[in-house]
């Protein structure tokens, strides 16, 4: 009985520690392809790991730089991490950037209309560079604004997202309407 319960723990360990290797993927060890699905795929030395997940581990900071490729199935393994989407070629660059683009959309707000608030949430009207939008956030200090430098992010009630990419480029007016969720 013993025995086996070290055994069980040596193989616990072994899975621990082989999750803490970071597996860099590069050109010279992986090759991108898309699937007729049109999805992104990755072959690593002989194994095919199909359709994959890409994320970003960054998504603020750092836009292709530490994307993390994940399986698809199961638990979602990380098979490796993309240290940097610029040392691939043009294709796969793409490639990735189009899988990225459908993860992370995230429409870019161009002009406030109106923040009114109301039973506990503030009622979004903007324009975006999709069109005219309107969506609703938790009123408050409830995390659905996230400011870093003058790059501000707005996680509706759904949980989609909203760029305003430079708020030093709104009006005066759009900014005090801003501010308050700031």
């Amino acid at each position: 009985m013993i025995k086996m319960e070290k055994d069980i723990l040596q193989i616990e360990n072994e899975k621990v520690e082989s999750q803490l290797i970071i597996n860099s993927l590069t050109p010279e060890n992986c090759e991108f392809y898309e699937t007729a699905g049109g999805f992104a795929a990755i072959k690593v030395g002989d194994k095919d790991y199909g359709h994959i997940n890409i994320i970003r581990t960054f998504p603020f900071s750092s836009l292709w730089e530490f994307l993390s490729v994940r399986e698809v199935e199961g638990k979602q393994e990380e098979i490796g991490i993309i240290e940097d989407l610029n040392i691939f070629d043009k294709p796969t660059f793409e490639l990735i950037a189009k899988q990225l683009e459908i993860r992370y959309f995230m429409p870019e707000i161009t002009k406030i209309i109106s923040i009114k608030e109301e039973y506990g949430h503030a009622y979004w009207s903007v324009m975006t560079n999709k069109g005219k939008c309107s969506f609703a956030t938790a009123a408050g200090s409830s995390g659905a604004v996230t400011k870093k430098g003058n790059r501000v992010i707005i996680k509706d009630s759904d949980e989609n997202r909203f760029e305003i990419a430079d708020i030093t480029k709104l009006t005066t007016k759009e900014f005090k309407k801003l501010d308050l969720y700031l």
